[in-house]
């Protein structure tokens, strides 16, 4: 089958930093299913992955971890789905990811697909949703209020609106929470974009917090999301931060942070990475699968609407390598997706 993988590290994205392969097809067993992938998105942790990997032992690995696709085959313990499902997910960082024709996942951590968009719209969103509602419910402990419900909430803030994460984060926390959300971004373009996927204020992050809090009349925030750069807006947040706020944050710093300075205001600190219920098989694991299926509903109900930025073609070493140099420049807006194998 086709595939595209690397064989080594690559800081750059020459022709040796993603490669098309052909490898054998996979046979599901236990609780896999064989999905035969028909669209794909690319996340930072794609380029993270690419450019830390210290050796593959000869061996091709293949990134990946957004999907869409069909089920072709289960395991013998495989119960939830059948072949000919349609299906999404972001898969586990421990195993192949699914830039290859056909794929094997644990059918805990995967969901049915919206039946309202395309594969393409559709694989935009796994990993990235995942992420929000486990940020949102899970980490930062907001309360999930019904539709109608009219209440002073919480003064949520999210750095880094406009990305991947960002641009489900915005609508996740409009449709399902009481919080104000405010977004930051820093060029009109992606301004804008915030500002239509539903955020109640948008900020310039080049700016200090307080002072572009006080333009759009809050003197401070209870909740911070913070998706990149934390380290260069760590000392401001804690700034913009109400006493006893807390702070999530999704990425990883390259300076040390100086938890230190949460003290003084008793603000807690809340660290999420998707991957963990499926990295450490948690008892918990199928709540990603049941958080897809909630999604997916939210999206055939109209409520969300897909965050792709922009279409880069057929799954292949090509233009793979220029969605990871688009990404890895931060100037991408909303998620990149590829769809169809040559």
């Amino acid at each position: 089958m086709k595939a595209i993988g690397f064989l080594a590290s690559h800081e750059g994205t020459t022709a040796e930093a993603l490669t098309d392969i052909e490898i054998d097809r996979p046979t599901p067993s236990g609780r896999d299913l064989l999905v035969q992938i028909q669209a794909i998105s690319v996340n930072p942790v794609d380029t993270k992955v690419r450019r830390r990997t210290t050796g593959t032992g000869g061996t091709y690995q293949i990134l990946g971890w957004d999907a869409v696709g069909e089920v072709i085959s289960v395991g013998e313990g495989a119960t939830t789905y059948r072949p000919g499902d349609k299906v999404w997910y972001a898969g586990d960082i421990t195993r192949p990811g699914a830039n290859a024709e056909y794929h094997l996942v644990d059918e805990r951590i995967v969901g049915k697909r919206p039946g309202t968009l395309s594969d393409a719209e559709a694989a935009a969103i796994p990993l990235t949703a995942i992420t929000a509602w486990e940020l949102l419910f899970d980490r930062l402990g907001l309360d999930e209020v019904s539709e109608g419900e009219d209440t002073p909430g919480p003064r949520l803030l999210i750095v880094g609106a406009a990305g991947g994460v960002g641009s489900i984060l915005v609508q996740l926390a409009k449709q399902l929470t009481d919080a104000t959300v405010i977004g930051t971004a820093s060029r009109p373009q992606s301004q804008a974009w915030v500002t239509e996927l539903g955020a109640d204020h948008v900020l310039d992050h080049r700016r200090p917090f307080v002072e572009e809090l006080s333009r759009v009349g809050i003197d401070n925030v209870t909740h911070v999301i913070s998706l990149n750069h934390t380290d260069d807006h760590f000392d401001r947040l804690i700034e913009a931060l109400a006493p006893q706020g807390k702070f999530a944050l999704i990425d990883d710093p390259q300076t040390l942070l100086d938890i230190r300075k949460l003290k003084q205001k008793s603000i807690s600190l809340h660290w999420e990475l998707m991957f963990t219920r499926s990295m450490f098989e948690t008892d918990d694991m199928t709540k990603q699968r049941d958080l897809l299926n909630r999604v997916a509903e939210l999206i055939d109900e109209g409520r969300i609407r897909t965050t792709v930025g922009a279409n880069y073609g057929a799954i292949c070493a090509e233009n793979l390598r220029k969605a990871h140099r688009d990404i890895e420049s931060g100037s991408a807006i909303g998620k990149i997706v590829l769809e169809g194998f040559d």
